[in-house]
């Protein structure tokens, strides 16, 4: 069984730093796209960032130049390092696997069906609060 753990939420300061991990059991991810997602309160989920097989990056451009994703295969884990963070970026942050695509778009789209798809796994999801 296939399962995603998120962690590292936390409240910061407007212009703090946060880096969310999110380790994966039941399945290797180092060969498929992941990604993170955000869901605010009262908002739709949207796209962060995203990584393809190969370990390409891709960004929406709310968090371009502020977030990284990367993935250690070994690890089976993907992260997100926030820098610079902003009270918009206030939600709760979701990661996903999608074991039947190994690429993703450039740039990241902030909505895009082919990520609730049936092959794809999510977690459940850690809240980061940006206070201004």
């Amino acid at each position: 069984q296939v399962e995603l753990v998120e962690s590292g939420g936390g409240s910061v300061q407007a212009g703090g730093s946060l880096t969310l991990s999110c380790v994966v059991s039941g399945a290797t991810v180092s060969r498929v796209s992941m990604a993170w997602f955000r869901q605010a309160p009262g908002k739709d989920r949207e796209g962060v960032a995203g990584i393809d097989a190969d370990g390409r990056p891709s960004y929406t451009e709310y968090v371009r130049g502020r977030f990284t994703i990367s993935r250690d295969g070994a690890k089976n884990t993907l992260y997100l390092q926030m820098n610079s963070l902003k009270p918009e970026d206030t939600a709760a942050y979701y990661c996903a696997a999608d074991f039947a695509s190994t690429t993703v778009s450039h740039p990241f789209p902030q909505y895009s069906s082919t990520w609730y798809s049936e092959n794809v796994y999510w977690g459940e999801g850690t809240q980061v609060t940006v206070s201004s």
